[in-house]
C-alpha cells in the first residue's frame, strides 16, 4: 500500500456511540447494535468521516457466531449481521473512503478483557477454526481491507492469518503491546516477522499507550519493508473487573507526525479517541 501520505483511520467506535447515548454493556459491545439499532452505527461512522477519516473500521470487532448464538441469534442471521457491518460502513463512507472489516481476537468475544493478555488455553488450530467462518462472511461482504486488530500474541496472529488465507481481501495485522512486547510477552521482532505473508499489506500496533507507537512502527518498517499501521488508545488502562478506564489521557494528535516519519502508512486512534481527536490528528498530518 505505497503512499506519499498516510491514510487517516477513524477512532474508537464505542466512544462516539456512547456520545450518541448508546449503552454498550454486555459481551457483544458495539456489535449488539448491528441487531438492535444499526442506525446508530451509521451515524457514528459518519461522524468519523466528517472528522476526516479516510478508513472506517466496521463494528464487527466483538462479533462472532458464538456470541450471537448466546443472544439467541441463529447462524444465518449472524452471518447476515457480520455482512451488515461492512455494508453500514460502506454506506457511511462515501466516495474515496475505504472500509476495513474488523476482526478482533478471541479474547474480545469473551468480553472479559482477556484480549489484553492472550494465551487463552486454545491451540492454534482451534483459534483458526474460530476465526475462519467470521472472516469468510466479512470478506464476502466486500471490504477494502481486513483489520486483524488488537492481537495479543503471535500464536493468535498466525491463526488469524491462516483463517484469512485465500479470502481475497488484503489484511493489516495489528498487535496490542506493552513494554515493547506483545501483551503475551513475545518480542516484537517475532510478532512482526509474520508480516512477510504476502496477504499482509501493513503491520503495526493498536490499542496500546501512545508512547509505545514510535519505536514499534520503526521496528515494523525496518523488519518488513511494508507500511506500518498505528492507532493507539488514549493511554488509559481498561479495568475489566470494574468495567471502566483508569489512568491519565496521554493521546496527543501531534504525535501522528512522528509516527508518519517513522513509517506509518495508516494512522488513527482506538479506545477513548473520538472524532474531535481524529480531526486534530488529520489536521496535524496535513500540516
Amino acid at each position: 500500500m505505497p503512499r506519499t501520505a498516510p491514510l487517516v483511520l477513524d477512532g474508537g467506535l464505542s466512544d462516539q456511540l456512547r456520545a450518541q447515548g448508546c449503552a454498550l454493556s454486555g459481551e457483544l459491545w458495539t456489535a449488539r447494535l448491528l441487531a438492535d439499532d444499526p442506525g446508530q452505527l451509521l451515524a457514528a461512522h459518519r461522524a468519523y468521516v466528517r472528522a476526516g477519516a479516510q478508513v472506517l473500521i466496521t463494528a464487527s470487532y466483538q462479533a462472532s457466531f458464538e456470541g450471537f448464538a448466546r443472544r439467541g441469534i441463529g447462524r444465518d442471521a449472524a452471518a447476515a449481521l457480520l455482512r451488515d457491518s461492512v455494508a453500514l460502513a460502506r454506506e457511511a463512507a462515501g466516495p474515496g473512503v475505504r472500509v476495513a472489516a474488523s476482526v478482533g481476537p478471541y479474547g474480545a468475544v469473551l468480553g472479559d478483557g482477556s484480549e489484553y493478555r492472550g494465551r487463552y488455553g486454545l491451540t492454534e488450530a482451534e483459534l483458526t477454526d474460530f476465526h475462519r467462518p467470521r472472516i469468510a462472511e466479512l470478506a464476502a461482504a466486500g471490504p477494502d481491507l481486513l483489520a486483524l486488530e488488537t492481537v495479543p500474541d503471535v500464536t493468535e496472529a498466525r491463526a488469524m492469518l491462516a483463517a484469512a488465507r485465500g479470502c481475497g481481501v488484503p489484511v493489516w495485522l495489528s498487535y496490542t503491546v506493552a513494554g515493547g512486547r506483545t501483551r503475551a510477552g513475545q518480542p516484537l521482532t517475532e510478532a512482526f516477522a509474520l508480516a512477510a505473508d504476502p496477504q499482509v499489506v501493513a503491520v503495526g500496533v493498536n490499542c496500546c499507550a501512545p508512547g509505545e507507537v514510535t519505536d514499534a512502527v520503526r521496528l515494523a518498517v525496518r523488519l518488513t519493508g511494508k507500511p506500518a499501521v498505528a492507532y493507539p488508545n488514549s493511554g488509559e488502562r481498561w479495568d475489566a473487573a470494574r468495567g471502566g478506564w483508569r489512568g491519565p489521557d496521554l493521546f496527543d494528535p501531534a504525535l501522528a507526525t512522528r509516527w508518519r516519519a517513522a513509517g506509518a502508512g495508516l494512522i488513527g486512534g482506538c479506545c477513548r479517541v473520538g472524532p474531535r481527536r481524529i480531526a486534530e490528528l488529520a489536521a496535524a498530518l496535513r500540516a
